[in-house]
């Protein structure tokens, strides 16, 4: 399944866009918690009283501002107002965040994400949970167990890609290469699966999208957007397993290349359904804009979505 990140200006326009994708046939709505930004499962829960079909996603819920007792009744609420099209996706952020806007030590990220995993899971699949963690503690009962919300997680590196194998119904990433995916990631989810004597659970690729047929400017256009991540300490260090010591520098065109999916409607189309066939269990595409008319560009873009979806033959 192949669906889109295309945050909006406020709530009411991101319910709009979430209503255009669906009729153009896009499977599913990606958003990010955290921060100023609107709250994506509120948001969602509204989302789908006015939609039918399309499958809600956060990519990601930070797990330090929200206990996950907390994220175990919103998936409740959800999954009574639209069963089986709401996913969690858990991440712990970075520490420049995290310690900023909420004031808490940034410590030991993945036994972070792995306790809220552990509790989460537990709770929406069996109902009831005695944990006494480092991050998370809790005793609790939640009556309707189980609950249809998936649980996925974010990563980067090879560890939290085995995490992920061992303990997520999937892995979700951001800006990173193709083939770091496919020849790095994927191997590590196997091993974590393997571990823990459980099927591997998806990948969910992370690729941004630039409608252009001149890579110099679809370079250009992506640049933006990739210097961001340069500067993150948990992103150099993925970039560097990638190849790319440099992603600000010298080895910025190649790092484009690897990351981004440009040119013209067709070559992004048979782009993305080739990252499909190779291992991709989903693909998250995150529209980087060009020229003027953004909702024309939007449209053009959900377009090309569906028919990847298509061609890549997932039934949507």
């Amino acid at each position: 399944m192949i669906g889109v990140y295309v945050p909006a200006s406020d709530a009411r326009a991101q319910i709009e866009l979430i209503q255009q994708c669906e009729k153009q046939g896009v499977p599913s709505f990606w958003l990010t918690t955290g921060g100023s930004a609107p709250d994506a499962p509120t948001l969602y829960a509204a989302a789908a009283m006015v939609t039918d079909r399309i499958k809600f996603v956060t990519s990601i819920t930070q797990t330090w501002p929200r206990h996950p007792v907390a994220l175990a009744t919103q998936a409740l609420a959800l999954d009574s107002i639209a069963p089986g099209r709401f996913r969690f996706g858990l991440g712990a952020s970075h520490k420049a965040p995290v310690e900023t806007v909420y004031g808490v030590a940034y410590e030991k990220p993945l036994t972070n994400l792995r306790e809220y995993l552990t509790v989460l899971k537990r709770l929406l699949d069996t109902g009831e949970v005695d944990y006494d963690g480092t991050f998370v503690k809790t005793k609790n009962k939640i009556p309707a167990a189980p609950v249809n919300v998936p649980v996925m997680a974010s990563a980067l590196r090879p560890a939290s890609f085995r995490l992920c194998g061992e303990l997520a119904d999937g892995a979700i990433s951001w800006v990173s290469p193709w083939n770091y995916l496919r020849d790095v990631a994927l191997p590590a989810m196997r091993e974590g699966a393997a571990a823990a004597g459980r099927p591997v659970p998806p990948l969910v690729a992370h690729i941004p999208v630039v409608l252009v047929d001149n890579k110099t400017q679809a370079r250009e256009l992506a640049a933006t957007m990739l210097q961001r991540y340069a500067s993150l300490a948990n992103y150099q260090g993925m970039f560097a397993a990638a190849g790319f010591d440099d992603v600000a520098g010298e080895d910025r065109i190649a790092a484009t290349d690897a990351i981004v999916a440009s040119g013209t409607e067709t070559q992004v189309v048979e782009r993305l359904a080739e990252i499909m066939r190779e291992g991709a269990g989903e693909i998250i595409a995150h529209p980087i804009y060009a020229g003027d008319d953004k909702a024309e560009y939007e449209r053009r873009f959900f377009d090309v979505v569906a028919a990847a979806n298509k061609e890549a033959g997932v039934a949507v």
